[in-house]
């Protein structure tokens, strides 16, 4: 029996150890259209491979933000103490860092590719790089094999593990859509997520570099409807904001600003509340203290143990154009004064214009409709033989190893599923 893999990523060499696992006499390959396998692991974790999560396999399912319950069978298939034991037999030694984030103990997250490389090779995997997959091909609703660059190959399953469109500098292109739409399969609208937002405010740019510590979002509709909360630290960029908080909320929101769809689309605007930690009371109280610090100056040289340097002329430009003086010493600000000046701390406003592209998100949401396709087994519902895992799956979660365990998870029940089908029919 023949088994074929097209793309050599997390899920696609997942699937290939499993299915060899499963059936040793079964001949699989791995398709790779670069000339390395893996290409996208290495840029995981900032180049340092965050292989999963170590929270308990319970708690993974509220980290997926697109059709979570899909991936019950896989998760508890597969689980991400099953990753680790894997990489770990196989050379890669993890260590968990905050956030309960697992990396190799190298930092490095070629160790990860290295472990599987090493495994797949132990295992009689065959691996056919620089070979890019043309077409499926199909008779009687069931898979017979596939077209190539380098010819055409006789294959008994089909596993698509191509990746999405996110980073396709790492050759995720959005082929696996293609053959999906060829087999009569479903695809959801595709967005970036894990991205940036860009923003309309031109004062954003005088902001690059900065990175605001412990702050709270919400981000809300033109009629104050919440879509997103979080706490916690964001970064300014040229084009509009990053950081933890930012990446999560793209998840959330990318639908809304990206969709082609004019009736699901929104205007939103993230409002920021740069002290979280203090009440409007306190904040006055602090205001008043700072302010008898600095009595001999004037109110816009007067932030300087409240915020950081370089917000401070944008903040009381902003200040500004409220309708506050801020040559004013701060001997002379009032009670109305310092109530807006309370409030812009409280809400400091941008107004998202869109997310970063798919060049830079760290994975792809929509994708390969999870309605035609079995949890069970990862097999299409549609065509015989016919398998999906990873990325290309609508299916994606938050930052911490998530998206990763779910390529190892789906991968590893797809081609388990696959070898133990051909075993039945031999």
């Amino acid at each position: 029996m023949n088994i074929y893999i097209i793309g050599g990523g997390a899920a696609g060499m997942m699937a290939a150890i499993a299915a060899k696992e499963v059936n040793e006499n079964a001949e699989v390959h791995i398709i790779e259209k670069n000339d390395k396998l893996g290409k996208k692991i290495f840029i995981t974790g900032k180049g340092r491979g965050n292989m999963t999560n170590a929270q308990d396999i319970n708690e993974f399912f509220k980290n997926y933000v697109t059709n979570p319950r899909f991936l019950y069978s896989a998760l508890y298939d597969f689980t991400n103490l099953d990753v680790i034991k894997l990489l770990e037999n196989n050379g890669c030694k993890t260590k968990i860092e905050r956030g309960d984030r697992v990396f190799p103990v190298s930092d490095h997250a070629y160790s990860i590719t290295d472990s599987l490389k090493h495994y797949m090779k132990k295992l009689g995997i065959q691996i056919h790089y620089k070979t890019e997959v043309r077409k499926i091909n199909y008779k009687g609703g069931k898979v017979i094999g596939l077209e190539t660059n380098h010819g055409k190959y006789p294959a008994d399953r089909v596993i698509v593990a191509t990746g999405g469109l996110a980073y396709p500098s790492t050759g995720s292109t959005g082929d696996g859509y293609i053959f999906a739409k060829d087999a009569g399969i479903n695809v959801t609208e595709t967005y970036p997520s894990l991205v940036c937002l860009t923003v309309h405010e031109p004062d954003v740019y005088r902001l690059k570099g900065l990175t605001l510590k412990n702050i709270s979002i919400n981000i809300c509709d033109d009629k104050g409807k919440s879509f997103y909360k979080d706490f916690g630290d964001m970064d300014f960029i040229d084009e509009g904001l990053r950081g933890p908080v930012i990446i999560s909320a793209s998840a959330i929101i990318t639908k809304y600003l990206n969709s082609s769809d004019p009736t699901l689309r929104k205007e939103l605007t993230v409002h920021i509340n740069l002290k979280p930690a203090l009440n409007d009371q306190q904040l006055d109280e602090r205001l008043l203290r700072d302010f008898h610090e600095f009595r001999n100056k004037e109110l816009r040289n007067a932030f300087s143990n409240l915020l950081p340097a370089q917000l401070i002329p944008v903040f009381t430009s902003r200040l500004e154009s409220k309708g506050v003086d801020i040559n004013k010493k701060t001997t002379e600000v009032d009670k109305e004064t310092r109530k807006k000046v309370v409030t812009l701390l409280r809400d400091f406003e941008f107004n998202i214009s869109g997310t970063g592209s798919f060049k830079e998100a760290i994975v792809t949401q929509g994708g390969v409709s999870v309605k035609d396709i079995s949890p069970k087994t990862m097999e299409s519902k549609k065509i015989s033989g016919l398998y999906f895992a990873g990325e290309v799956l609508d299916v994606d979660g938050y930052t911490g190893g998530f998206n990763m365990q779910m390529a190892f998870s789906t991968g590893h029940l797809a081609g388990r599923s696959a070898a133990e089908e051909d075993i039945e029919m031999s």
